[in-house]
């Protein structure tokens, strides 16, 4: 298979939102609407640690921060494969802070990355947590404290979309059309 040069590699989509916002199921519609994707799970990759994971919560607190990293770098370095291929890669992470999302920028320096926070409020994110089935449920009470520094530190980042009047179709297929105009981040 021919190796796609840096000018031709597909834009890399990095999707993130609280818990319960909808990164998952809308990336994986939006995968399915592109001619060559690949979707990049950080909770599926996480998972890949069969013994001594600690959640990005997790305690200790500095175990926590090196998986994180590690999950980041593994994400990165999957999309710049894939990428590199001539797939468009959709990562699904949880990108708190302009330090995270800068991050994760000197990861995939040639690529241009189209960075989607998906917004439909604290309210809708808790419900659609509570509606998930119960093995994918995220136990989080922090919402307001994670919202109040995303918007801090990302407010003026990529595009922020309130998906709260959207179904996940709609929600993809909005992504689809108007990403390439109102994500961009470099």
């Amino acid at each position: 298979m021919p190796v796609v040069t840096a000018a031709e590699a597909p834009s890399c989509l990095l999707v993130t939102g609280m818990p319960g916002a909808g990164k998952s199921t809308v990336t994986r519609l939006v995968a399915e609407r592109l001619p060559r994707s690949a979707r990049l799970d950080g909770d599926e990759f996480n998972r890949m640690i069969v013994s001594g994971f600690v959640w990005a919560l997790g305690e200790p607190a500095d175990e926590a921060a090196r998986q994180v990293e590690l999950l980041h770098r593994n994400l990165c370095a999957l999309a710049n494969n894939f990428a590199d291929a001539g797939f468009t890669p959709l990562i699904d992470a949880m990108v708190p802070s302009r330090e995270k999302l800068d991050f994760f920028l000197g990861l995939l320096p040639a690529r241009r990355v189209l960075f989607i926070v998906l917004a439909p409020g604290i309210e809708v994110c808790r419900y659609r947590n509570t509606i998930r089935d119960p093995r994918e449920r995220f136990d989080f009470d922090g919402y307001e404290d994670l919202d109040a520094a995303m918007k801090r530190e990302l407010g003026d980042v990529g595009w922020w979309f309130d998906t709260a009047s959207l179904t996940p179709e709609e929600t993809a297929d909005r992504i689809v059309r108007d990403a390439h105009r109102r994500a961009p981040v470099n």
